[in-house]
C-alpha cells in the first residue's frame, strides 16, 4: 500500500469517527428544547441557553475561545497561530428551529464548524477561524427571520425591532432584556478580518438523493418575500345570521389561499405558501370577525417574485370587494436573491472532488444565514444530502457516512483557503 494510500485510509477513518461524534452532539443537543416532546427552540430562550452551555465545553476542548454576544450569538474563536490580524474563515449556520422540528436542520452545520477545528487541531493556518451558532434563522418566534446574521452585520433595525412575539414583546424589548443580564456580552460585530464565511446544511429537498451524490455545491439561493394579510368582516352568532347575509372573514381568506395556489402554479419555479391561519374571535359557533395569514413567497428571479405578490394581493383586495370585506396587505420582511461567492463556490467545488466526493451545484430554495452573510463577506455554502428530503419534521434525517464526506470536503476546503492566504501574504 503506497504512502498516499495509507494517508487517505487514515483520513477516512478520522472522518468517520468525528462524523459519529457529531451526529451523537446532534442528538444530545435535540433534547434542548422549549416543549416536552418535541425540538423546539427559538431566539434568546431559555432552550437557546441550554444549548450554549452543553456546546461550551466541546468548544473550548477543542482550543475555541467562547463568548455569547448581545444577539444570542454562540461563538468560538481559534486565533492564527502567526498574526492577530490574519484573516478570518467564519463558519456556522443557526442554533434556532421552527416548532415540531428534526434534529439536523442548522445545527449540523454549527457542529461541523467545529468538527473541521478538532479535526485541524495539528494544523497551523494562516488563518483564524470562527464557529458561529446563529440565534435566530427561522423567525419562528417574531416572525422575521435571520435576526442572528442580520445583527452580527448591522442589519438588525428599523421595523425588524418593532415585531412582537405571542407575548406582544418586541424584538428590541427582547435583546434589551437579554443584554441586562449579560454584561460581559460583545456587540454582535464582525470581525474586521473576516475575509469568508462558508455554511454547512441539509438539503431539505430530495435533489441530492434522486442523483445519489451526498453533497452539493450551492451556487444561487432564491429570494423571499414574507407578508401579513388581515381579512376584516362582521363577526356573528352562526345559528341566527343567513348565509347570504354575512361577511365572514376567514371564508374571505379561505377563497384567496385558493387564489393564491392558483396563481403561483401559473409562474415556473415560484412557490407561495400561507402558513398561519388565525381567526377572531374564535368561538365555534361565532362567524369569524377577523382572519389573520402569513404569506411566504420564493423566487430566484427578483422581479418575478415581486409581481407575484403584488399579483397576490391584488387578488385579496378583490376577493374582499365581493365579499364585503376589508383586507390589509403588508410585506415586513424581504430578502433578494443572492448568488454566493465565485471564488469560493469554486474552491468547494474542487475541495470536494479532492476528497473523492464530485459534487453537483445547486440552487437553494429555502433561506440560510449565507443570504445575509453573501452582501458583507465572500461566502459559500454545501448541502448535504438529505434522505427523503424531509426537513423541518421530527423524521429529518442525515447519513452518518454523508457527515464524513463533508468532514473531508471541509478540511480540503480549509487547505485550499490556506494556499490562497499565503498566495496574497507573497504577492
Amino acid at each position: 500500500m503506497s504512502s498516499t494510500t495509507t494517508r487517505e485510509s487514515s483520513r477516512a477513518i478520522t472522518a468517520s469517527d468525528a462524523a459519529a461524534r457529531l451526529m451523537d452532539r446532534c442528538k444530545v443537543l435535540a433534547l434542548c428544547t422549549e416543549k416536552p416532546g418535541e425540538i423546539l427552540r427559538t431566539f434568546l430562550s431559555p432552550a437557546m441557553d441550554e444549548v450554549h452551555q452543553t456546546m461550551r465545553p466541546w468548544m473550548e476542548d477543542a482550543g475555541l475561545r467562547v463568548s455569547v454576544d448581545e444577539a444570542g450569538n454562540l461563538r468560538g474563536a481559534r486565533a492564527a497561530h502567526h498574526s492577530p490580524t490574519a484573516p478570518r474563515l467564519l463558519i456556522g449556520s443557526h442554533l434556532d428551529t421552527v416548532p415540531n422540528a428534526g434534529a439536523y436542520d442548522g445545527v449540523l452545520g454549527v457542529l461541523m464548524g467545529l468538527a473541521l477545528v478538532e479535526e485541524s487541531a495539528d494544523r497551523q493556518y494562516p488563518f483564524a477561524m470562527e464557529v458561529i451558532g446563529f440565534s435566530d434563522e427561522e423567525g419562528t418566534r417574531f416572525g422575521a427571520p435571520f435576526l442572528g446574521s442580520r445583527a452580527m452585520v448591522g442589519e438588525l433595525n428599523g421595523d425588524l425591532l418593532q415585531c412582537v412575539d405571542s407575548n406582544r414583546i418586541s424584538v428590541a424589548e427582547a435583546l434589551h432584556n437579554f443584554a441586562a443580564t449579560r454584561p460581559e456580552a460583545d456587540a454582535p460585530a464582525l470581525s474586521p478580518q473576516t475575509a469568508g464565511y462558508i455554511e454547512f446544511h441539509i438539503e431539505q429537498g430530495p435533489v441530492l438523493e434522486s442523483r445519489n451524490l451526498p453533497l452539493g455545491i450551492v451556487e444561487d439561493l432564491v429570494g423571499q418575500s414574507r407578508c401579513s394579510i388581515e381579512f376584516h368582516g362582521t363577526a356573528g352568532h352562526a345559528g341566527t345570521n343567513p348565509m347570504k347575509l354575512r361577511k365572514d372573514a376567514l371564508a374571505g381568506a379561505a377563497a384567496w389561499m385558493t387564489e393564491v395556489e392558483i396563481l403561483t402554479k401559473r409562474v415556473d419555479d415560484a412557490v407561495a405558501t400561507v402558513g398561519q391561519i388565525a381567526a377572531e374571535p374564535g368561538g365555534v359557533n361565532v362567524i369569524p370577525g377577523i382572519a389573520r395569514c402569513s404569506l411566504d413567497v420564493r423566487h430566484r428571479d427578483d422581479t418575478v417574485r415581486t409581481a407575484l405578490v403584488r399579483a397576490i394581493f391584488d387578488a385579496a383586495q378583490s376577493i374582499a370587494e365581493k365579499r364585503g370585506l376589508r383586507v390589509n396587505t403588508a410585506q415586513y420582511h424581504e430578502q433578494p436573491a443572492v448568488r454566493l461567492n465565485a471564488n469560493l463556490v469554486a474552491m468547494a467545488e474542487r475541495a470536494a472532488s479532492l476528497s473523492g466526493h464530485p459534487a453537483i451545484r445547486m440552487s437553494s430554495g429555502a433561506g440560510h444565514d449565507a443570504m445575509v452573510m453573501a452582501a458583507h463577506v465572500p461566502s459559500a455554502m454545501i448541502f448535504l444530502r438529505n434522505p427523503g428530503g424531509i426537513s423541518h419534521h421530527p423524521d429529518e434525517n442525515v447519513a452518518e457516512d454523508d457527515v464524513a464526506a463533508a468532514i473531508q470536503l471541509g478540511l480540503q476546503f480549509l487547505a485550499q483557503f490556506a494556499a490562497q492566504v499565503k498566495e496574497k501574504d507573497h504577492a
